[in-house]
């Protein structure tokens, strides 16, 4: 990437940034109009968006120099930080977004795992006809993926202690330390003795002979550090932004009077966007392995870090917080969770399955809007 256009995102961002603490509270605690508050949602959604790509950028760059799985999972790791932070701004800034956390995790597992895996499936098996990727780490993530679902949106719906939902403060406490540890658990095996699992599948690596990371010297060390550190100038402008970005949400889809799951659709996009182009791009690449890496690891990253997140601060403010997803979600789960165990039960892969998987991705849509 040019300088010149690292500079200008940077600048755009932490503009933006200086003046929204300078002028944010008026300017938000003040819309007065519709008009308004679109023209201010707009902006900070593309200044977000726009600095997204450089976090995605950097995390590229790290990828390309500590190699897999550890670049993707730099990547997966700063964007679900982007929206875990989005969603405790909601959270603690509004009164009504019990719900949020909630519709932006169910929203994040329709658009991943059956738009952006659907898109991508189908536009490498039309350029490809038939593509292969590393079926040890494809199942490895829906191992994870699968049971931290459930837990985080189904059985909430099937728990006796609350009525509505929600988690009592005992199931809140323990499925937040199960969570953390499975996901924690999962990382240990990604980033030591299963690393094979997570590269290309005829490229295995020798853990105790690792070949393909690059050897650590004084420039990797200079680059790495320079990396790390451009990612947290592009990381902070939208966690800063996120609380402006959160009460103008808030507002526009309470005057539209839109459905409340817009919500976590919209944080779900916009944080998303970035890591859902690479996948594309690798998937059209032929390089399968990586795209289901960006996109499972995208879920597993979500479930892992954004269920902890949102009930400790649950527990911490007393605000309740509804995970239980609606019958019609739930079943929406079912379909797609059986659909990619499916899918990923073979080592080859087609235009049918992404076809699929968009199939239910068009049904998620539609019962958005007519529930």
């Amino acid at each position: 990437m040019p300088k010149t256009m690292r500079t200008m995102r940077l600048l755009a961002g932490w503009l933006t940034v200086a003046l929204f603490l300078l002028f944010g509270s008026s300017w938000v605690g003040n819309i007065g109009s519709p008009w308004a508050a679109l023209a201010l949602f707009a902006w900070l959604f593309l200044v977000i968006v726009w600095v997204a790509f450089g976090v995605v950028h950097e995390a590229e760059e790290l990828a390309h120099m500590l190699g897999e799985p550890l670049g993707t999972l730099v990547l997966t790791l700063s964007i679900v930080i982007i929206e875990v932070v989005l969603i405790s701004a909601v959270m603690l800034g509004s009164s009504g977004s019990s719900t949020l956390a909630r519709d932006t995790m169910y929203a994040v597992l329709m658009i991943v795992l059956n738009g952006v895996v659907g898109l991508s499936l189908l536009l490498g098996g039309f350029r490809h006809y038939e593509q292969t990727y590393n079926l040890k780490g494809a199942s490895a993530y829906l191992s994870v993926i699968i049971p931290l679902t459930i837990i985080a949106l189904v059985l909430p719906n099937f728990t006796t202690s609350t009525p509505d939902g929600s988690l009592a403060r005992p199931q809140s406490l323990a499925f937040s330390l199960l969570t953390i540890a499975l996901y924690g658990v999962f990382l240990w095996l990604q980033t030591g003795r299963h690393r094979g699992y997570f590269v290309t599948a005829d490229k295995p690596i020798d853990t105790e002979h690792d070949t393909q990371r690059p050897a650590a010297t004084t420039t990797d060390t200079k680059s790495l550090s320079l990396h790390f550190g451009l990612l947290l100038l592009n990381i902070l402008p939208i966690i800063i932004l996120s609380k402006s970005l959160a009460k103008i949400l808030d507002y526009g889809i309470d005057v539209a009077g839109a459905p409340k799951a817009l919500g976590g659709i919209i944080i779900a996009i916009l944080v998303f966007a970035p890591e859902g182009i690479s996948a594309l791009i690798a998937a059209r690449a032929d390089r399968l392995t990586r795209a289901i890496n960006l996109c499972l690891g995208s879920v597993a990253s979500t479930l892992g870090l954004t269920v902890p997140a949102v009930l400790a601060i649950s527990l911490y403010t007393g605000q309740s917080v509804l995970l239980g997803v609606p019958p019609s979600s739930i079943v929406m789960l079912m379909a797609t969770l059986i659909l990619s165990a499916m899918t990923f039960s073979n080592a080859r892969t087609t235009m049918l399955e992404g076809a699929v998987h968009l199939s239910l991705f068009a049904v998620f849509v539609v019962l958005v809007f007519s529930p």
